[in-house]
């Protein structure tokens, strides 16, 4: 098993959290500004709480938000360069801190280099009257559509995000190159954005390369639906989002309805047979969980959810502070889900505190007993609003108690097996 799978991550959105400018108007705006070294302030903050893995959003080279890259081998400027990277990376690994990245391969900025070669080179055909977008090696896929414009493959329909050629060996070769080419520069794992859009064939082929050269490689995809033990076994990816199990968690909450969550985890521990699925309750693309439930208490078992099942667990930066933000559609619907944090620990305010504290219990907990990642779940009880469960080692030399109660107040505890001592009970007043 993989040492990244067992560790819990931290996520962060840096453009947001270092407070770069997403959608710069200047070129001042892009000047090189070491703001990754921000994050060196946070590092043992996040280990305070128990997280020993960083997940970072991109940091490479884009036209807005990250999503865009028009460089895989330049950290964007905004963010710094290569010197703040190596420092961020040198202060991770001297605090035994893992560094997650965000690939993403699927599409690019319009800004891309390669795009704008290709895209020109189709126009020229077009104008001249030749076939357009047949070339097997071509990065991207163009096309003329009926009423005689150039048209190229997309993204979800975004202009501004033209998607990558999947076919094209130079697309393998140019993602098999960026992945080992970073993490030959400290980089622990991946995080593959929108990796369920990318046929299953792209990545048998890349990832068997990385890991001939980088052994330790790790690879969690950004799957929101569809059949994740199919996908891993057909991809070699080692992880997905378990988005399943995020709408499972607010949703039975807020509702009052464990029932949803019941047959969630059940279905959850038949994806432990194949993968240790990526758990989370928030993440840089989805309303904050506090805001979906809007109830203290409810959101302290939120957490004692995601910590006391199997998975490989993270937090969203914010998340731990109890944040509210909502996602809304359009330019700058994520923003406020991805806000800057101050220089230092210190400067934040005190609001949320109690999350933290929270949260940094329940790693412990966790921490202690490694046998959780891959752990069953059975319910013992289950009602709307009155859940139990135990959570089992898989050789069965162990196991944890976990009553959850939405009446009177909200509250949870957690038993060393079954009938056992006592291990944490968790109720927030509001």
């Amino acid at each position: 098993m993989n040492d990244c799978s067992k560790r819990i991550w931290w996520q962060v959105y840096p453009l947001g959290f270092c407070g770069a400018p997403v959608r710069p108007q200047s070129d001042a705006e892009r000047e090189i500004t070491p703001r990754l070294d921000r994050l060196v302030n946070w590092l043992d903050y996040m280990k305070g709480m128990g997280c020993n893995g960083l997940l970072l959003g991109p940091i490479f080279d884009s036209d807005t938000h990250g999503y865009d890259t028009i460089d895989f081998y330049r950290i964007d400027p905004r963010l710094g360069d290569d010197m703040a990277f190596d420092r961020l990376v040198t202060a991770c690994h001297q605090r035994g801190i893992a560094l997650m990245l965000d690939g993403v391969f699927n599409h690019v900025g319009r800004d891309f280099p390669e795009f704008q070669r290709e895209l020109k080179e189709a126009q020229d055909e077009m104008e001249a009257g030749k076939s357009v977008g047949h070339d097997s090696d071509d990065m991207f896929s163009f096309s003329v559509t009926q009423d005689g414009t150039l048209d190229y493959a997309k993204f979800e329909g975004h202009a501004i995000l033209p998607a990558f050629n999947h076919d094209a060996p130079r697309v393998a070769d140019l993602v098999t190159d960026v992945m080992t080419y970073w993490m030959r520069r400290g980089v622990d794992a991946w995080r593959l954005d929108a990796a369920m859009t990318v046929p299953t064939r792209f990545w048998a082929k890349v990832l068997p390369r990385v890991r001939r050269e980088i052994p330790d490689a790790w690879f969690m995809g950004e799957a929101i639906q569809g059949d994740y033990p199919q996908f891993v076994r057909d991809s070699t990816i080692d992880t997905v989002t378990q988005y399943e199990l995020w709408k499972a968690i607010w949703s039975s909450l807020k509702d009052g309805n464990f029932f949803e969550l019941d047959w969630c985890l059940k279905r959850h521990d038949g994806f432990l047979e194949t993968f240790i699925p990526q758990t989370f309750i928030g993440n840089h693309d989805v309303t904050r969980i506090a805001s979906q439930i809007q109830d203290e208490g409810k959101l302290a078992l939120a957490a004692v959810i995601l910590f006391t099942v199997g998975g490989t667990p993270s937090i969203y930066y914010g998340d731990e502070r109890a944040m509210l933000a909502e996602k809304t559609d359009g330019v700058g619907g994520d923003d406020k889900v991805r806000p800057e944090y101050p220089e230092t620990p210190e400067d934040l305010s005190d609001d949320g505190k109690w999350m933290y504290t929270l949260i940094g219990r329940l790693t412990s907990i966790r921490s202690a007993r490694p046998w959780l990642i891959d752990a069953a779940t059975e319910p013992t009880l289950l009602e709307n609003r009155h859940y139990a469960y135990d959570v089992t080692a898989r050789d069965g030399s162990a196991k944890l108690h976990v009553d959850l109660n939405l009446d009177a107040t909200p509250h949870a505890d957690i038993y060393e097996g079954v009938g056992g001592a006592p291990l944490l009970h968790v109720e927030h007043h509001t």
